[in-house]
C-alpha cells in the first residue's frame, strides 16, 4: 500500500518504520518543510499523526487532496485533569466535517508510539490487537488489511460513531500508566478471569 503520513513526531516515526516493515510504500510529510501536501497525495492511505486539536485544521486544509483518500487518525484528544487524562472531545467526526470526501478511520491511539517499533508488534508472545472503527465498511476492510500486514490482529469496532470509545479507553490507559497501575491487567485474556 501507499501510505502517507502527516506530521513528524514520534507515532508517525514509529508506525511509519512499521509499515514500511511491512513492505509498504511510505512517505512523510512535515509543516517544516513543507511537505505536507506532497505526503497527502502519496497514499492511499493517510495518516493524520499530528496533536488531536490540530488534526482538523490539518484535515480542512489538505481537504481536496484527502479527496477519495482513507485518512487514518491516530490522536488521543485529553489533556492533563485533576485525577489524570481527561478528555476533550471526540476527533474522527470533526475530521470527517474537515474532509468530507474522505473515509476517516480511527486507528492505532491505544498504544504508546513505542510499541510499534517492536518488529513483530506482540505482547508476551501474542500479536497485538488493534481496535478500529471505521466511516465505511471498505476502509475498514482496508485498515484491517494493512494492520494485518504487520503481523497484528484487528479489531472492527464498529462505524465512526463508535470512536469515542476508543479514545476513552486511551484516556482510560493512559491515566493508569502514569499512576503507576498495571494498564495490561485492565484487560486479562478471558481465560484468565
Amino acid at each position: 500500500m501507499k501510505i502517507g503520513i502527516i506530521g513528524t513526531g514520534s507515532m508517525s516515526q514509529s508506525l511509519g518504520g512499521a509499515w514500511t516493515r511491512a513492505g509498504h510504500d511510505v512517505r512523510i510529510g512535515g509543516r517544516r518543510d513543507g511537505t505536507l501536501r506532497a505526503a497527502a497525495a502519496h497514499g492511499e492511505l493517510v495518516l493524520l499523526a499530528v496533536p488531536a486539536p490540530a488534526a482538523p485544521l490539518v484535515a480542512a486544509d489538505l481537504a481536496g487532496t484527502l479527496a477519495g483518500r482513507i485518512v487514518l487518525d491516530c490522536t488521543n484528544p485529553i489533556e492533563p485533569g485533576p485525577e489524570g487524562p481527561m478528555l476533550t472531545g471526540s476527533v474522527p467526526a470533526r475530521i470527517a466535517e474537515a474532509a468530507p470526501e474522505a473515509a476517516v478511520v480511527k486507528a492505532f491511539n491505544v498504544c504508546h508510539a513505542s510499541i510499534w517499533t517492536l518488529d513483530p508488534p506482540v505482547f508476551e508472545g501474542t500479536p497485538l490487537t488493534v481496535p478500529y472503527c471505521a466511516a465505511t465498511r471498505p476502509a475498514g476492510e482496508r485498515v484491517a488489511a494493512l494492520i494485518a500486514s504487520m503481523g497484528c490482529t484487528a479489531a472492527d469496532c464498529g462505524g465512526l460513531d463508535r470512536a469515542p470509545y476508543l479514545e476513552a479507553t486511551a484516556a482510560l490507559a493512559i491515566g493508569v500508566w502514569f499512576a503507576g497501575g498495571p494498564v495490561r491487567a485492565i484487560f486479562p485474556e478471558p481465560a484468565q478471569c
